[in-house]
């Protein structure tokens, strides 16, 4: 007798890791020392914050076979979220800021499970190497455009760039992402070889989620509208740019068109982003464009604040 696939509001998959921030006087954080590790990366970020709002969520991706693998685990379980696809590796260490999710492959994969989620959120980063491009563009590939399938267009500079850390109790500031710069020219090959995977990744997506630097990547073009249009041309049916403190532009295929600033926020330790999980939970609800949008900038201040 085949079981019944159990369906998830939200599964995603990719990138996550442990961010250590140093503890502020006066901002609630660790209860001992001046620093904190928390949990970070997109992947986890969007299926935390969506379990905290009352979704089902679940996480596809690798951690180490260390102490920093074990946090992961034991912190997403904490958090609601369902971990039995995040599994060890025995092959690489756990960095901070993010995990061996590059070593996702094929065949490891529930398509049955990806293919009946309500969301399917994946982030970009898995397109940077092998065996987890072709992971991702087959995750992409059986969800077949159903329900709501999002790609995050989560830029990484270089696959592998940032080093793994045994030592959880070696201090380190949070992870910083490079400076704002044209991307594509830095590294013209590797930004080139990643628009090609985006492109492929985009026909199977029906929303795409990016920071201007990510749409960049993607699209060619830098402008806001114009990264919307074009990733609406690109196959998607809902265009989430993110534009930093200038805030959010969501365009969808309909012409519905919600433009909203940000909003000032607290400072906090552990500042994960709640931005896509938020989203998520607002697409789930049917709610109006602006308002989900209005909602998942709301989210986006530090997990470790308002979501908790």
């Amino acid at each position: 007798m085949v079981e019944p696939v159990q369906q998830f509001d939200v599964i995603s998959m990719g990138r996550i890791g442990v961010d250590l921030h140093p503890h502020r006087p006066g901002v609630p954080g660790p209860r001992h020392g001046s620093s904190g590790r928390f949990l970070g990366g997109p992947a986890a970020d969007v299926a935390v914050t969506a379990a905290r709002l009352g979704c089902s969520t679940a996480v596809i991706t690798r951690t180490g076979a260390d102490s920093f693998g074990a946090y992961l685990h034991q912190t997403l379980t904490e958090s609601g979220v369902d971990n039995r696809w995040v599994t060890r590796t025995a092959a690489s260490a756990t960095p901070v800021a993010g995990a061996p999710d590059l070593e996702i492959h094929t065949d490891e994969l529930d398509y049955f499970a990806i293919r009946a989620a309500r969301i399917f959120w994946i982030t970009g980063t898995g397109l940077s190497a092998e065996p987890s491009r072709s992971a991702t563009l087959a995750a992409l590939k059986c969800r077949d455009r159903t329900a709501t399938t999002v790609l995050e267009l989560d830029w990484r500079p270089a696959p592998g760039g940032d080093p793994a850390r045994t030592d959880p109790a070696e201090p380190r500031p949070h992870y910083a992402r490079p400076p704002r710069q044209a991307h594509a020219e830095a590294r013209p090959h590797h930004a080139e070889a990643l628009r090609h995977a985006y492109a492929e990744a985009l026909r199977h997506a029906t929303v795409a989620v990016g920071d201007l630097d990510a749409c960049e990547i993607a699209t060619g073009v830098r402008a806001p509208h114009a990264c919307a249009e074009a990733l609406l041309a690109a196959g998607v049916e809902l265009a989430v740019v993110k534009r930093g403190p200038q805030g959010v532009l969501a365009v969808h295929r309909d012409g519905t068109t919600a433009d909203v600033p940000s909003a000032p926020v607290a400072a906090a330790d552990g500042a994960g982003d709640g931005f896509g999980g938020a989203l998520c939970h607002g697409l789930l609800s049917g709610w109006e464009l602006e308002r989900t949008v209005r909602h998942a900038l709301t989210a986006g201040t530090p997990l470790d604040g308002a979501l908790r």
